[in-house]
Formats: structure tokens, sequence, C-alpha cells
């Protein structure tokens, strides 16, 4: 069951605490590194396409368990 509680820290703005902007930093350098090393071995496809979203999707999540959980 999703709580209120729940509900208000999902669409509720975080702004970034001490220390966060440079974890944001790193997840995006090291996702960009993982999608220029794919881009780079893999064909120019819609699953290549695919495969760099779910990169991007994995960093969204990543940065949003940082704002919404870090203490």
């Amino acid at each position: 069951m999703i709580t209120p509680e729940e509900l208000a820290t999902r669409f509720t703005y975080h702004p970034p605490r001490t220390g966060q902007p440079e974890t944001y930093e790193a997840i995006r350098d090291a996702a960009k590194a993982f999608a220029t090393y794919l881009v780079a071995l893999t064909p120019e496809s819609r699953e290549q396409s695919l495969a760099v979203t779910a990169i991007e999707e994995a960093v969204f999540w990543a940065n949003a368990a940082i704002a919404r959980r870090e203490s």
C-alpha cells in the first residue's frame, strides 16, 4: 500500500544536500562511459537505442533514490 507519506516523498521537491551534486555527477559520468562503450560495440538499431534509454532510466532512479531517501 502506498501511504500518504510515501506519496509526499515521491511528489515533493527535494533540494540537493551537501555532497549530493557530486554524487549525481559521478553517477552521470559512469553512465555516460557505459553508454559510450555500448554504442561503440553495438550496431545502430532500436535495441541500441533501448539499451541507452535503460541507462538513462537507471540514472534517473539512482538520483531519485539519493534525493528521496538519503538523510
